[in-house]
């Protein structure tokens, strides 16, 4: 069968999907702490963090954006809290 199976397909390094996600909550947990005592993270920063795997850059700003963060846009890419 041709169709994909997220646990087994690797992405950047080969990590499965599932792994991305748990390296995206950790990431997304540190750079919840750093927004509340900071007030702010760039998404350049999260990006060097997450070492440039876009999918798991991308399930860090969703994952933040769940815990009620503001993940901002191109016009203002930084995450905040939200007010």
């Amino acid at each position: 069968m041709d169709s994909c199976d997220t646990r087994t397909r690797a992405y950047k390094n080969g990590k499965t999907f599932d792994q991305c996600k748990e390296i995206a909550e950790r990431i997304s947990s540190q750079f919840a702490k750093k927004i509340n005592v900071f007030g702010l993270a760039s998404w350049t920063e999260i990006l060097d963090v997450s070492d440039h795997d876009e999918l798991v850059f991308k399930l860090t700003l969703k994952y933040l954006r769940r815990d009620g963060f503001n993940i901002g846009d191109w016009k203002m890419p930084r995450v905040t809290k939200t007010t």
